[in-house]
C-alpha cells in the first residue's frame, strides 16, 4: 500500500570513505547537500571523526567533529585527540564491541550517532529529518573478516532510531545507483549496477521498463562482497610500506630469534584498525617489541606513525599512488611526515599482481548477481559503473572482457547513491525498493 509523498526525500549514502546527503523535491532533482569548507563547497562528507578535549572554565569538555573538519582538528593537534576514519566497516564486525575514547565507551552506534549530528549541524539547517521520507543506503553484504550483515543492520536500526529516523528505509547501495542512471533509459533494459566503493563492491540486476510514463522496476538479483578500494589500499601498504616498518623482521626473545607478529601490520593497512591501533594495545606491544628487535629503528618509524596519528597523511600517500596507476603504467611513492620517510617504485604490472585474488573474487561476485537472475552477459543490455574504484583498470577490464563498450556507462560522480535514494523516496510506493 502506498504511502502520501512528503513535501522532500532524503537519501544518505553512508559510506566507507565518504558520505552523501541528498534531498528532493516534487520538481523530481535531486541535490546534494553542501558543506562549506575552508573556501570549498563539498559535496561529500569525509567519513571520519575526532574526538578531543577543551579546558573551559576549569573544567575538562570532551568535544567531537566529523567530515573535513575531523581533519582540521587532527592536523591541528595541540590538544589530546583521537582520530577515527572508515568505520563503517565496524558495522558488521561482533568482535567490535567498543572503542574507548577519554574513557568513555562508544559502541558502533555512538560512533554512528556522533557523525551524523556532526554532519547535520554543519550542514547549517539544510537538513532537517523532520516530516521527510528517509532512504539509508546499505551494501549488500557489509565489509569485514567475518561480517555479520544482521549485526549490522542492527546496529545501523539501532543509531537511526536515537537519531528520530526509526521509520527511515534501508535501500541496497546498487538500487540507489540504478534507479538515478536509469532514469536516462530510452527503451526497456535488463541493467547491471556495479557499485565500487571504499569497503565493499555491490551489484545488481534490474529489469527497467517504461509504461505509461513511469518508470518501473524489477530487481532480478543481487550480489556483494567486502573487497573494494580499501581492499587495494592494502596492498599498497602490505607491499611498500610495511617492509620498511619492519614486516618479515625479527626480535630476540629468551634467547630465541622470532618474528615480528604479522597482525600489527596487517592493522596498518586497514585504514579502520589503523585508527585503533593507539588504544587497543598494539601501541603498548610494538613499545614492547622495539626494545629487543633486530631492527629498532624500523619499528621506531611504525611507532611514529601511530603515536603522531599519521594515518590520514598515509591514506592520502597510498590514495594518490592508486590513482595515479589509473593513468600511468608507474608511479612513485611518496610518504613523509614527523621524521617518517618512504619511498618506492611502483609498476601498474606489480599492482596489478598484487590485486589479481580480489579482482578474481569481485568477478567471482559479478557472476553470482548474473546466475542469480538467471542471464548471461549477452541478457545485460546497460552496465552502469560507479565509485572511483571502477575506473582501475583491471576492475575496467573486468567488463570490457565480457560486455560491449557501448553497454557501459561509467563515471565518479559519487553522489549518484544518494540522488537516487533520494528520488526514491519520491515514489508512492517508495517500499517496494528497499532492502
Amino acid at each position: 500500500m502506498s504511502r502520501p509523498v512528503p513535501p522532500v526525500s532524503i537519501g544518505i549514502d553512508f559510506g566507507t570513505s565518504n558520505t552523501v546527503v541528498a534531498l528532493a523535491a516534487d520538481d523530481g532533482r535531486a541535490e546534494a547537500i553542501t558543506f562549506h569548507h575552508n573556501g570549498q563547497d563539498l559535496k561529500g562528507f569525509v567519513t571520519a571523526l575526532c574526538y578531543w578535549q577543551d579546558r573551559v572554565a576549569g573544567k575538562i569538555r570532551s568535544r567531537v567533529d566529523g567530515g573535513p573538519w575531523a581533519m582540521d582538528q587532527l592536523m591541528e593537534g595541540g590538544t589530546a585527540h583521537r582520530f577515527i576514519q572508515s568505520f563503517k566497516t565496524f558495522a558488521a564486525s561482533a568482535s567490535f564491541q567498543e572503542t574507548r575514547i577519554f574513557g568513555q565507551r562508544y559502541g558502533f552506534e555512538d560512533l554512528l550517532v556522533s557523525f551524523i549530528q556532526t554532519l547535520t549541524r554543519h550542514a547549517g539547517g539544510a537538513l532537517d529529518f523532520a516530516g521527510a521520507r528517509v532512504q539509508i543506503g546499505r551494501p549488500v553484504h557489509f565489509a569485514g573478516s567475518n561480517p555479520d550483515d544482521a549485526l549490522a543492520m542492527q546496529r545501523y536500526r539501532t543509531a537511526f532510531g536515537k537519531l528520530g529516523l526509526d521509520q527511515a528505509s534501508y535501500v541496497y547501495e546498487p538500487v540507489g545507483a540504478a534507479f538515478f542512471y536509469a532514469r536516462e533509459l530510452t527503451h526497456d533494459a535488463t541493467v547491471l549496477v556495479a557499485d565500487f566503493g571504499g569497503g565493499t563492491s555491490d551489484f545488481s540486476v534490474m529489469r527497467f521498463e517504461r509504461r505509461g510514463g513511469r518508470l518501473h522496476a524489477e530487481p532480478l538479483a543481487h550480489s556483494g562482497i567486502g573487497i573494494a578500494g580499501d581492499a587495494f589500499d592494502y596492498r599498497i601498504v602490505d607491499h611498500v610500506v610495511s617492509p620498511v616498518l619492519g614486516k618479515g623482521s625479527d626480535y630476540q626473545s629468551l634467547g630465541k630469534r622470532l618474528t615480528i607478529p604479522n597482525r600489527y601490520y596487517a592493522n596498518l593497512a586497514k585504514w579502520h584498525q589503523l585508527a585503533m591501533m593507539k588504544s587497543n594495545g598494539d601501541l603498548a606491544g610494538l613499545r614492547d617489541l622495539e626494545k629487543v628487535a633486530i631492527e629498532p629503528a624500523m619499528l621506531a618509524k611504525f611507532i611514529d606513525i601511530i603515536d603522531y596519528d599519521l594515518g590520514l597523511a598515509l591514506y592520502r600517500a597510498v590514495s594518490e599512488a592508486k590513482v595515479a596507476l589509473s593513468s600511468a603504467d608507474a608511479t612513485d611513492f611518496r610518504f613523509a611526515a614527523e621524521g617518517v620517510e618512504i619511498a618506492g617504485r611502483i609498476t601498474r604490472k606489480d599492482f596489478e599482481s598484487w590485486i589479481a585474488p580480489d579482482v578474481e573474487r569481485i568477478a567471482t561476485t559479478i557472476d553470482e548477481a548474473l546466475a542469480k537472475a538467471g542471464v548471461g552477459d549477452r541478457d545485460i543490455e546497460q552496465v552502469f559503473l560507479t565509485g572511483g574504484t571502477s575506473f582501475v583498470p583491471a576492475i575496467r577490464n573486468l567488463f570490457t572482457s565480457r560486455f560491449d563498450e557501448t553497454k557501459l556507462t561509467n563515471t565518479d560522480q559519487f553522489e549518484s547513491i544518494a540522488y537516487g535514494l533520494a528520488l526514491i523516496g519520491r515514489e508512492a510506493e517508495a517500499a517496494r525498493w528497499a532492502a
